[in-house]
Order: structure tokens, then C-alpha cells, then sequence
């Protein structure tokens, strides 16, 4: 693992959030995106090498709205960059850690993501991620 990559924050409205974050940051985010396929939108703020994702709800039976529903707004996992994240899958699995996803899937901000469970994190929801690249793409 290279380094946190971003620290992900469950919101009810990415609009006023994005609002309070502005004003909090001193700058606006640097996209907000789209995920049907998890039933998200998100955006990304960056400050240096610091980045924040928000993750809004766009379906009841998302994993945010069923976060959301049960732990309210805040931190929803931790994000750390990897250079080879099925090699990375593949290691932590043969450390007994507990794989959400088996194989990668195509996350927000150009990234290949997968998650680690948290029952075997100590209670927090890992997300690992690499830049998707045109060698790397499966699509």
C-alpha cells in the first residue's frame, strides 16, 4: 500500500455538503460523479496530497443509504492507494482478511476499487484502489 488515497464520508445531501465543504476548504471539489451501478453520486475535494470523497445516496438499497440509515452522516471508509490491487487482494486474503469484493470493480475518480470487510478491520471499512490505466482497463 502506497499511501492513503482518500478518506470516503457518508452525507444525506451531496448539495449542502458540497456547500459546507466549499466554505470549510477554501475550494471547490475537483469533480462529482455518478455511480449507478452503486447507487451514488460522489464528489472529490483535494488539498495537497489529501483527498475527501462525499457519497450521497441515489438508492434505498444502497450500501450509503443502508450506512446512512444506521450510522447517520460521517466516515464511511478509508481509501489507500495500491500498485497492483489483485495482487494486493490476493496477499491480504492469504492474511485472513475478509474480501468484499474478490476482484476489482471500476469506482469513482478513474479507479479500479475494492473492499475489505470491516469484521476484519478492526470495524473499519477499507477500500483499496489503483488508477485505471489503458493496459489495466477490462473494459
Amino acid at each position: 500500500m502506497k499511501k492513503i488515497e482518500h478518506i470516503g464520508i457518508a452525507v444525506k445531501s451531496l448539495k449542502d455538503s458540497n456547500l459546507m465543504y466549499e466554505k470549510l476548504l477554501g475550494v471547490k471539489p475537483y469533480k462529482v460523479e455518478e455511480l449507478p451501478s452503486e447507487g451514488v453520486n460522489t464528489s472529490f475535494f483535494k488539498m495537497g496530497e489529501s483527498k475527501i470523497e462525499l457519497l450521497e445516496a441515489t438508492k434505498d438499497t444502497s450500501a450509503i443509504a443502508k450506512f446512512l440509515e444506521k450510522r447517520g452522516p460521517g466516515v464511511h471508509h478509508i481509501a489507500y492507494a495500491v500498485e497492483d490491487i489483485e495482487q494486493e487482494l490476493k496477499r491480504l486474503k492469504s492474511e485472513g482478511f475478509e474480501l468484499i469484493n474478490e476482484e476489482p470493480k471500476k469506482g469513482a475518480d478513474h479507479k479500479w476499487v475494492a473492499f475489505l470487510h470491516p469484521k476484519s478491520t478492526d470495524g473499519v471499512l477499507i477500500e483499496l484502489c489503483q488508477e485505471r490505466t489503458p493496459e489495466k482497463d477490462k473494459d
